[in-house]
């Protein structure tokens, strides 16, 4: 295993604290050499692990496995959403609920390799910027190592249920007068000027990973098949790259005999990536000012684009943007009709599946995974502002049966 750009190709050592390539200044991937990890998976107990990220140790660019730094991440529900399957008019839609995971997101199955990577390599302090769920998982897990944890956040842009889990994890916040593309500038020039600070931002590919790992489940949950489509919110761009990773992965190894297509989707006011696959172009064009009130896939200038672009055109996929209303309507539908609660960045997926059904892009009969990245009560203040506020009446029977009567006609 080593670490390769993804531009010019050039490679560096796995065990070298390198975040973009020294010869192009692009940014890094694990490569293996399949032909060993095959050998290695023939002699390996892996398929006898409970449903987890550290089941697939053997895929890992890790080599002490007596480092791990784990919460038991991965092994999240893939559910069967028939009612809102047949709302959107699907016969087969799932939903990979991430929110399940410890600090309650799909990032705590990069923050444990990521974190692990750290302590084999016998880093004291580490730190990223983050919208929030970044700042919660990497607080989590560096406490749980015993490390020292800095997060850089844009100033009032973070939900107050993520900021709070960084807090109490005792992680030193930084906040920045700036949106989240500057805070990442900041922090990685930070780990550049003091080496001693490892960066656990997704340009780091160990990261990465981990992150793979939600393909390697969909697919044993799916009894090692592949399903037809994956929609995933795109915000930074690092997860759906990762998702792909996994499938080719799987694919590369002859455990699938197929490929889904990937679909990407941004809200409407940060929505670079989308718009570069729309209309056909092999570059983005940042937002500077993104904004949508899913705040953790607000992000103008996403780091891993060109891994995006490569993954969602690779796979034959496509994007598509959702306006904020859209993506309420889609945490409000799903909430209801399969009891799944989503915070809105999470909701994005769900909102884009329902226009890329009604586009055509998406064939009613094929087998369709929607990933929904944290769970609702990271950002709860958008239901409170934005849905139904509770009834109040009097303490007394007759007021409770009346406004009772009129909540059910209304429903």
């Amino acid at each position: 295993m080593y670490q390769r750009c993804i531009n010019c190709g050039e490679c560096y050592d796995v065990d070298e604290v390198i975040y973009k390539c020294m010869k192009c200044g692009d940014i890094l991937e694990i490569k293996y050499d399949y032909s060993l990890l095959e050998k290695r998976l023939e002699k390996s107990d892996w398929r006898k692990l409970p449903l987890s990220v550290w089941r697939y140790h053997d895929f890992m660019p890790i080599k002490d496995f007596s480092k791990i730094v784990s919460l038991n991440e991965g092994g999240t529900s893939l559910y069967s959403c028939q009612r809102l399957g047949k709302i959107l008019g699907l016969k087969n839609l799932y939903v990979k609920n991430e929110g399940e995971n410890p600090t309650g997101s799909f990032k705590d199955r990069g923050m444990t390799v990521g974190v692990t990577k750290a302590v084999e390599l016998g880093v004291k302090i580490v730190a990223c910027a983050s919208t929030g769920n970044t700042s919660a998982s990497l607080a989590a897990y560096a406490a749980k190592a015993g490390l020292s944890c800095i997060i850089l956040i844009p100033s009032g842009a973070i939900a107050f249920g993520k900021l709070a889990q960084a807090i109490a994890y005792g992680a030193k916040v930084v906040q920045i007068r700036g949106n989240f593309d500057k805070a990442l500038e900041m922090v990685l020039k930070l780990s550049e000027e003091h080496k001693e600070i490892y960066l656990l931002n997704s340009i780091n590919p160990f990261r990465i990973e981990g992150q793979k790992t939600i393909a390697y489940e969909i697919c044993d949950q799916l009894n090692l098949n592949s399903p037809d489509v994956v929609v995933v919110p795109v915000g930074n761009a690092g997860n759906i790259s990762a998702i792909w990773k996994g499938f080719t992965e799987f694919y590369e190894l002859d455990l699938i005999d197929r490929l889904p297509r990937m679909m990407g989707i941004q809200a409407e006011g940060a929505a670079p990536i989308a718009r570069a696959i729309k209309s056909g172009e092999d570059k983005i064009v940042p937002v500077e000012k993104p904004e949508t009130i899913a705040s953790a896939i607000r992000i103008g200038a996403p780091v891993s684009w060109k891994k995006a672009l490569r993954a969602i055109k690779g796979s034959g996929g496509t994007a598509e943007t959702v306006s904020d209303y859209e993506i309420l309507e889609a945490q409000k539908l799903l909430a209801r009709s399969e009891g799944i609660f989503v915070e809105p960045a999470s909701a994005a997926s769900i909102a884009g599946l329902k226009k890329l059904v009604e586009n055509g892009e998406i064939d009613r009969d094929e087998v369709v995974v929607c990933v929904t990245t944290g769970h609702g009560l990271k950002d709860p203040d958008i239901v409170v502002k934005t849905f139904e506020k509770p009834y109040e009446v009097d303490a007394e029977l007759k007021a409770i049966e009346k406004i009772l009567g009129l909540a059910l006609q209304l429903t």
